[in-house]
């Protein structure tokens, strides 16, 4: 029975250490093997690996692209803004045993690599005006920063891909005055606007008033004047009729004359020797 016991615990530990021997290497990740605490190669290519069982460990490094957000910063630009920046790094790992030796793993990483991220970004920012970062030049900024962030971050067996900044905005209090700035100029901007409107609106009014009185004026002077040649037209036909039979139109002007004055039912007339009343007293 001790026998049978001995021996099942025989071939689990020969079993332990067969499988303790080997590790497999994936297309994604790199190792770093390792005898107490020492690094003994860097391992690249995978594929199934031998170690030394219980003397050799293995420490696995991912080879993918990794994400690094950074806390807000704070950072006074040249024209003495201060804006709140989120941004972020892409990186990877190219060199593991460098990486092992500077940094242990991913965590202690980040926590070298954030410190770095922040200065980068005071050192560039601080030197340009708040505006450029609405402007086209954003990208050369980012490509700055990015260079610094990588020079740096070599020493860590990691090459840096990408930086970017998320969102660069002012701080509440300093946003509101800049809107505040912004809304007066604005008005500023809409008040200037009515006045040259208004302005040119009396131009306008003045000038179409002037041609009114100008058009006007013509259209009477020459109203004055067919009432002037109708009025002479009209004399001269009086005055050729008049001189073809003076009587007769002595007659009909007279005729006129008592329709306006005897032009109500109860008109009264005395008949006397009234230079008027000539032709009653001929008939």
């Amino acid at each position: 029975m001790n026998r049978l016991i001995i021996g099942v615990l025989s071939l689990f530990i020969t079993l332990g250490i067969i499988s303790d021997s080997f590790y497999i290497l994936d297309q994604r990740r790199t190792a770093l093997v390792t005898q107490f605490g020492e690094s003994v190669r860097y391992v690249v290519d995978p594929g199934l690996k031998f170690k030394i069982p219980l003397i050799q460990n293995i420490l696995f490094f991912d080879k993918r692209i990794q994400n690094l957000v950074a806390d807000t910063t704070e950072v006074i630009a040249s024209d003495q803004k201060t804006m709140r920046v989120d941004a972020f790094t892409k990186y990877r790992i190219v060199d593991g045993l460098k990486f092992y030796q500077t940094a242990k793993d991913d965590r202690g990483f980040k926590t070298r690599l954030a410190p770095i991220l922040d200065s980068s970004l005071r050192q560039v920012l601080g030197s340009r005006a708040f505006i450029t970062l609405l402007t086209p030049e954003r990208a050369k900024i980012m490509l700055q920063i990015r260079e610094i962030v990588a020079t740096q971050a070599k020493d860590f067996g990691v090459e840096v891909v990408d930086v970017r900044i998320m969102r660069a905005d002012l701080p509440d209090k300093s946003r509101e005055a800049v809107y505040d700035r912004m809304k007066s100029e604005r008005e500023k901007e809409a008040k200037e606007i009515r006045a040259e409107g208004a302005e040119a609106a009396q131009k306008i009014t003045a000038s179409a008033e002037r041609e009114k009185q100008i058009i006007l004026a013509d259209a009477n002077k020459l109203s004055q004047i067919a009432r002037g040649n109708g009025d002479a037209e009209a004399i001269r036909l009086f005055s050729t009729a008049f001189n073809k039979d003076p009587e007769f139109f002595d007659f009909y002007r007279t005729l006129q004359a008592y329709k306006k004055v005897i032009s109500k039912d109860d008109t009264k007339m005395i008949i006397s020797d009234s230079e008027f009343l000539k032709h009653f007293k001929k008939n």
